[in-house]
């Protein structure tokens, strides 16, 4: 069968994984061909989080430089799917959507697939501080990287295992999520850009809208006018695939 890694950056979410990792549907994407590995990262939790996760069946990396980026690096690093999907675990992505987005990634022939939660119904999911500050970002993105993307922020992807290593994404933090996507954009990949459904967090919030928009403000103009490390292959622009590719139905996507 083929291996999806589901890699999931976690800190202090161990009220929050049972509920995660009970909708990760694993017997229908076995159905599809698809056996499932979940990698925890465990981010210097001081909650338990990492013993939970292994007692839910998930391998847990731990990465003890906090920050959202580090943990990915090191999630990434760990993962040994073909394709690799992502999403956080404080309930907010829909991975019980997964064998609808990973038959996209394959149906539409794309090398990396990243999600729009900036869609109507979500709204309630989101405070209207950090919505303000995703659709801010976005469009700042879009106008330094012209990829057309709507949701630079979003932080759920499925991509194959290959784009990680063709691309240079260098954040720590939270800019992770616009930098790969647009690292992916600027590498010359097909990517796509998908609806999903945004649910509500549990927990406590540890976004803070002011000073991580302003880093990845930071971010996004550093990006743009770096320099970008030697490449052993030509870089050309990336391609956005069409993006007329409906939401699934509510059942495909669960209920908030």
């Amino acid at each position: 069968m083929k291996v999806l890694s589901i890699v999931i950056p976690a800190l202090n979410e161990a009220s929050n994984l049972p509920s995660v990792m009970a909708t990760i549907p694993t017997a229908e994407l076995a159905a599809s061909g698809w056996r499932t590995e979940v990698v925890v990262v465990d981010n210097a939790s001081t909650d338990g989080t990492g013993d939970v996760a292994r007692a839910l069946g998930a391998r847990v990396v731990l990465q003890p430089r906090r920050g959202y980026g580090n943990a990915y690096h090191a999630g990434f690093a760990a993962a040994t799917g073909e394709v690799i999907a992502t999403g956080d675990a404080d309930r907010t992505y829909p991975f019980d959507a997964l064998p609808w987005l990973v038959g996209t990634l394959e149906v539409r022939d794309v090398e990396f697939m990243t999600t729009n939660r900036l869609v109507p119904g979500n709204d309630e999911a989101m405070k209207p501080s950090h919505a303000i500050a995703n659709h801010a970002l976005s469009a700042v993105s879009r106008a330094l990287f012209r990829n057309g993307l709507r949701d630079s922020q979003s932080g759920m992807w499925i991509f194959r295992r290959y784009v990680w290593h063709g691309i240079d994404v260098r954040s720590t933090g939270m800019a992770f999520s616009q930098e790969i996507k647009n690292a992916v954009s600027l590498a010359g990949y097909r990517y796509l850009e998908v609806p999903i459904e945004y649910r509500k967090r549990g927990g406590e919030v540890k976004l803070n809208a002011m000073r991580d928009g302003v880093a990845n403000l930071r971010q996004l103009v550093d990006h743009r006018f770096r320099r970008p490390r030697p490449r052993s292959v030509p870089v050309v622009a990336g391609r956005l695939v069409e993006n007329a590719v409906a939401a699934p139905p509510t059942e495909e996507l669960g209920a908030a």
